[in-house]
């Protein structure tokens, strides 16, 4: 019985080919909705993600406010800092803006970044060619230089940058290496950089002070104690003047990332299922007309013996198939407006399983729910009262 309830349910909804899609698509609407915006934001989510956790989650990193009478971090501070337990490197960072010219070509608005050999040493899949920054660079205040991938291309194009001497803000300096590109989803971006050692570049800033400090733990593990000794070392620097300096540690910005992508996939997802409810409101409007429609036929089953659970059935089946048959071809569309969108923004495509049966289990749910109460006014029909219409 079952089998004939549902190629009868297939039956009808095939001999009415353009109302079963117009009220399917609401729910096609609706899934495609929830897929396409979960997976989309998901993937840009995910590559912010990768970049913070490519500067590492065993990194802490110090912003040197200062007071009206200190600007900032000085050698002794830096020191004392590096000299805190189970601290494996301190990574110092001046920046400023300023033109560079090479061979009578000149490149305006150019970052300049002051860093040290730890950074280089910490800091995977830098360096494309040549080589970084080392101690000596530092400590005799080489006029040395790495250049990011969008000034190689401007200024050396078809030529090797190695060895080159390059003038920054009037000082010359020896190219000993290139960036490797960044992300588009990179704040941090070197593409467009110059980056020397922090010495030399205190100088060409006209400074005196650092500003920013990237910290790196022995073991993450340590990261509480570690945060209280540098804000024991600060507070001294400081003389504790409160709102002087901040610490962040990246592995609770990693997870405060990921807790934001989830609550705006669920406030996405949540948008995106009203648009279900929607279609689940157009299948129960159908299956209502379908039931005044068929009255003659329910009435005719009933008079020969079909049980009132079988009408049932086969209404409800009805709109199981709809749900369902809206919700694949929903989920189609939406992996495919997903798949294009991320590849317009260059982000990571990654459709997860809690996503499609998020989508695909609410569709076929609002089927049963929406569908259940045109199936039970069917099934409660009087067979007598239904066979004066015939």
């Amino acid at each position: 019985m079952f089998k004939e309830n549902l190629k009868m349910s297939w039956m009808n909804l095939i001999h009415n080919k353009m109302r079963s899609f117009l009220t399917m698509l609401g729910i096609v609407i609706g899934v495609a909705s929830i897929i396409a915006l979960i997976t989309i934001v998901k993937g840009a989510m995910n590559g912010m993600t990768s970049e913070f956790s490519s500067f590492g989650a065993d990194k802490i990193s110090v912003q040197a406010i200062g007071t009206p009478l200190k600007k900032g971090l000085i050698d002794t501070d830096i020191q004392k800092l590096s000299e805190i337990e189970d601290v494996a490197g301190v990574s110092p960072t001046l920046t400023g803006t300023t033109n560079v010219v090479y061979n009578g070509s000149e490149k305006t608005d150019v970052l300049v970044q002051g860093k040290n050999d730890v950074y280089f040493s910490r800091t995977k899949d830098l360096v494309e060619t040549g080589r970084g920054l080392n101690i000596l660079d530092i400590n005799s205040e080489n006029t040395v230089c790495l250049i990011g991938s969008d000034i190689a291309n401007e200024l050396f194009w078809g030529e090797d940058p190695i060895g080159k001497e390059l003038m920054i803000a009037g000082v010359t300096y020896t190219v000993v290496g290139t960036l490797q590109k960044s992300s588009s989803f990179s704040e941090a971006s070197t593409n467009d950089a110059v980056i020397i050692p922090y010495t030399t570049s205190m100088s060409l800033l006209g400074t005196g002070y650092i500003t920013s400090v990237d910290m790196y733990m022995q073991d993450s593990n340590d990261s509480e104690k570690i945060t209280s000794d540098i804000e024991s070392v600060l507070n001294q620097a400081f003389n504790y003047k409160a709102d002087s300096f901040t610490v962040m540690n990246m592995e609770d910005m990693i997870s405060s990332i990921k807790q934001v992508t989830t609550m705006l996939s669920l406030m996405l997802g949540g948008i995106a299922s009203i648009s279900l409810v929607v279609g689940g409101i157009g299948i129960m409007n159908m299956m209502l007309v379908s039931v005044t429609e068929r009255t003659t036929e329910i009435g005719l089953r009933k008079a020969l013996g079909a049980e009132p659970k079988r009408i049932q059935q086969q209404f409800l089946l009805e709109a199981v198939f709809m749900s369902l048959f809206g919700g694949t071809i929903g989920f189609l569309l939406g992996v495919f407006i997903a798949f294009v969108v991320c590849l317009i923004i260059g982000a990571s495509f990654s459709l997860s399983a809690s996503t499609v049966i998020l989508a695909l289990g609410f569709s076929a749910a609002i089927g049963i729910i929406f569908g259940l109460a045109p199936a039970r006014k069917a099934s409660r029909l009087n067979p007598i009262d239904a066979l004066r219409s015939v």
